[in-house]
């Protein structure tokens, strides 16, 4: 089931086909996260995860999404609002969608990495790791 809410001019929809996947695209691949990535790339990470657009007069002006087991682990990624509509609490409206959807209740571990938007994310209860001493991870920047 896919879920959506309205606020003015604004929406937030939970449908994977309302995904302007071109527009997506064009952020990803400018972004400091993901420089140069493909589409094919961008689509198929949006396939496999629960995805949030956010929508002005139906364009697509934002975007997150969630890898998850629906269970205990999630790991949100690719969070963004086109600057043109950034200031208007649209972030903390995408962020609590995203906390609030019935897939997301009850995990014991959500992850984010972030460069720039600690701000935002410390709001939503998101800290520092409280043991970075116990993950690691794989790096591959050259995929």
């Amino acid at each position: 089931m896919h879920t959506g809410s309205q606020r003015g001019a604004y929406s937030i929809s939970t449908d994977p086909d309302r995904m302007d996947m071109a527009a997506v695209h064009a952020y990803l691949a400018q972004s400091y996260w993901s420089p140069g990535i493909s589409r094919e790339r961008v689509e198929r990470a949006a396939a496999n995860s629960l995805v949030f657009g956010m929508f002005h007069a139906g364009q697509q002006v934002g975007f997150a999404r969630v890898v998850t087991d629906k269970t205990s682990f999630a790991y949100l990624a690719d969070v963004y609002i086109l600057e043109a509509h950034r200031g208007q609490g649209l972030s903390k409206w995408l962020m609590q969608t995203i906390l609030g959807h019935a897939d997301l209740q009850g995990l014991r571990r959500f992850l984010l990495a972030t460069r720039d938007a600690h701000g935002l994310y410390a709001q939503f209860g998101f800290s520092p790791l409280a043991n970075p001493d116990r993950l690691m991870e794989m790096r591959r920047p050259a995929v």
